[in-house]
């Protein structure tokens, strides 16, 4: 069986910077990763609030700086999709993919998935005008009317993005008030191409082969109305992909992990960070910070149960 001090789990900015440490500190590090590296950030367009960088990076750039930086210290990834991670014998932990490693220590950096609206049509619509990432399809929608719901920083961004490309965009939310930063709404407000619908929720995205439209609730009053567009961007927060840990750590009802401020979850020698832990600002500096401090945990973890700490 494979063995390490430590097995981080997710490629995102949280597990990139843990493995970056952890691999300055000389620990036998293996990173896994279900798809490539970066996360969500590698499908962002322009970072621009991420330290050093002025005029921003692409999102894809930033990660790709991450991961060449990590391996550079000798850091370690492959392919694999946890399925388990089980407490073996010897105070190891056991991580199984189609493979199985045995490990003294794991980071679960798994991130998170955008949020449906589970209305209908949207599955049978996705990929045909209803999507979850402007900065991927964007380009798709040149000339067109489009729909974005959300209020928050991300729905925002990418609300801006889309009129790069887009005749008209409307954002739909369910508050009177966006959630996003208030530079960002000062953009959106501004920017010609952009129309708001508040105090509104989708309840149905029309179209048979395609998006031609949606049905919208008022939710102060109750009435409903119909709003053709060509497309649809979900874009209404995250789900922690944490579903292959139920039962085994303590998660919140959203299903987010609980940690400490080092980073520790319900298990001795398992940490969380990243978008998959509870907490309340989810960026990719904040993603870092906790990749961080996650690495050192662990690195004191691994140490002590080895007898070689420092003290």
């Amino acid at each position: 069986m494979n063995e390490y001090d430590a097995i981080i789990i997710g490629a995102g900015p949280a597990g990139l910077t843990a493995g970056l440490y952890l691999a300055r500190a000389r620990l036998r590090v293996l990173l896994l990763e279900k798809t490539g590296p970066g996360g969500q950030i590698a499908l962002a367009g322009n970072v621009e609030n991420y330290p050093g960088f002025p005029e921003g990076i692409a999102g894809l750039e930033l990660s790709e700086n991450m991961r060449v930086q990590a391996e550079k210290f000798g850091l370690k990834a492959t392919a694999g999709l946890v399925e388990e991670i089980k407490r073996g014998k010897d105070k190891t932990w056991h991580v199984k993919t189609e493979e199985e490693y045995k490990t003294f220590s794991a980071i679960i950096a798994s991130g998170a998935s955008y949020r449906k609206l589970g209305v209908g049509n949207e599955e049978k619509l996705t990929g045909r005008g209803v999507s979850y990432c402007a900065t991927c399809d964007g380009a798709f929608f040149r000339d067109k009317n489009v729909v974005v719901v959300g209020g928050g920083d991300q729905a925002v961004e990418e609300a801006l993005f889309l009129t790069n490309f887009a005749r008209k965009v409307t954002i739909i939310h369910r508050r009177d008030r966006l959630r996003a930063a208030k530079i960002l709404q000062e953009r959106a407000l501004s920017n010609k191409k952009m129309e708001f619908v508040r105090d509104s929720v989708v309840e149905e995205i029309g179209g048979r082969e395609k998006v031609e439209g949606i049905r919208i609730r008022n939710v102060k009053t109750g009435k409903e109305s119909e709003l053709a567009c060509d497309g649809v961007f979900v874009l209404i927060g995250l789900t922690p992909d944490t579903g292959f840990l139920k039962g085994m750590l303590e998660l919140d009802d959203k299903g987010y992990i609980v940690t400490d401020e080092e980073m520790k979850t319900s298990e001795a020698g398992i940490f969380a960070c990243g978008d998959c832990r509870k907490k309340r600002f989810r960026q990719v500096v904040t993603a870092c910070g906790d990749g961080a401090t996650a690495a050192f945990s662990a690195q004191q973890y691994v140490e002590e149960l080895k007898g070689i700490a420092y003290k």
